[in-house]
Order: structure tokens, then sequence, then C-alpha cells
């Protein structure tokens, strides 16, 4: 129970990486707060994740792209259970494979907003809590952070963009003994890379190299992402703050 009596939020909770997150705290005895956008699907998890124990979840409805619903968001998981132990910025969104000529700038300011912005505002709603339990925070960004990806500039650049906020922030709050790193994933299995895969020329092909690139010939499971950030939230991790995790499965060895 390496969780146990302590509390953690994740937005886009619902699905995907997010789930996965879900999962893994409240296996290991947390109470799991889950902000998503899509509130069936968080709320349908969150009676089966409490169902099935040791810990508990509860879903909140929440737009990431909206400061006031963040703020009611987190506010209302601290009513719910009484603190705030570790906040996960999960919440965004893949467009679709488009060159730079057909990214627009609508596309590309709601990718920093979703992918980027949202992070931080959530990140400022919860740090006065975090404060009081020395807890942390994970940011979820991604390999093409660091890598980049073909016709993927503006998700590129948006979750480049956690990697900074990461490092400042873990400055700033490191007197206070609240962490703040990040986790950057290579290809998961989930629903937003399956829809992503759909936008590309020949789908069946896209997924096969998507698997192909780790060295361990495999897309990572939901869950294996979830653990890694439990690391990152728990004393295992203690001193590690303002980092950058590669969590690629040995993606980026050959590159």
């Amino acid at each position: 129970m390496r969780f146990a009596n302590r509390v953690v939020a994740v937005t886009g909770g619902a699905k995907g990486i997010g789930e996965g997150c879900a999962r893994v705290f409240c296996k290991e005895g947390g109470s799991v707060a889950i902000l998503d956008l899509d509130d069936v699907a968080g709320r349908k998890l969150a009676e089966e994740l409490s169902t099935l124990g040791p810990g508990r979840a509860m879903c909140q409805f929440c737009d990431v792209r909206h400061p006031d619903q963040i703020l009611h968001a987190i506010e209302q998981t601290v009513r719910e259970f009484g603190r705030l132990d570790c906040l996960i910025n999960n919440a965004g969104w893949h467009p679709p494979a488009l060159s730079i000529e057909q990214t627009t700038l609508e596309l590309l300011e709601d990718q920093l907003r979703l992918n980027y912005t949202s992070g931080f505002l959530a990140s400022q709603a919860a740090v006065p809590h975090l404060r009081k339990t020395q807890g942390t925070i994970v940011n979820i960004s991604s390999m093409t952070a660091i890598l980049g990806q073909q016709h993927s500039t503006a998700y590129a650049a948006s979750k480049a963009a956690q990697l900074g906020f990461t490092k400042s922030l873990a400055i700033e709050l490191g007197p206070d003994n609240v962490r703040v790193n990040a986790i950057l994933p290579s290809h998961v299995d989930t629903p937003l890379l399956q829809a992503w895969a759909k936008t590309l020329p020949d789908p069946a092909a896209g997924l096969r190299n998507a698997a192909a690139v780790q060295a361990l010939g495999r897309m990572a499971h939901i869950e294996e992402i979830g653990r890694v950030a439990l690391f990152l939230a728990t004393d295992d991790s203690s001193f590690i703050t303002g980092q950058s995790l590669q969590v690629d499965g040995g993606a980026s060895l050959d590159y």
C-alpha cells in the first residue's frame, strides 16, 4: 500500500495514460480524483476502481482549457478527500499528422492551452495544498519533446514546454519539499494513439511501426506509465526533482 491515506488528482484520468495512473494509485490504496471532460467514462472508471479497492475514486467533470473549472475540480478534490498529495498533469491531445503549412494558428494555440497551459493552471491551483502535504507534481510529457516527430510541430512544442516548466517549478518549490518531475513516454497503447494512427495513409503500418520503434519491440501498457508515476509520487524517489524521466522502451537508443 505505497499510497495509502494519500490523495492524487489526475487530469484526463478517464482513459489512456490517465486511466493507467488511476488504476495503479487505487491499487496502492490511494484516493483518486479523476478530472475529465468525459465524465461518463470517468464515473464508470471511478465506480469500478472503488469497487475493486483497496483505494477509492471519484470523478469530477473538468475541461482543463478553462481555469475556473480546473480550480473548482482541485478544490472539490480537497473537499471530498481532505487533502492533496499528488497532481498528475496528464490531460492532452495529439492532433492528426499535419505539415506546418496545414497547422493553423487556432490548432497551435489549442495544443498549447490543452497540453501545457492546463498543467500550469492545475499546478497553480494545487500548490497551496501540496505545500501542506509536501507532495508531488508529475507532468506527463512525451519523447517528442526531445526527439521531435514528423508532422507534429504543434504537439512536440507543447510537450517541450512542459519540460522547462517542470525544471523551473522544481526550483521554486524545492524549499517547500514539493517535488516536480516529468515522464516522457514513447508509444503507449491508448485510444489516443489508435485515433492518431487512423489519420495516417496506412494505419496498420503506422501501428506496427509504433511498436517496432521501441527496442523492446512493443508499445507500453497504460499501467506501466502509471507505475512510473507512482514511483515519482512516493518516497522511493525522495531525492529526485526537476527531472524528465524517459520511459521509452529503448526507442531513443538507436536514434
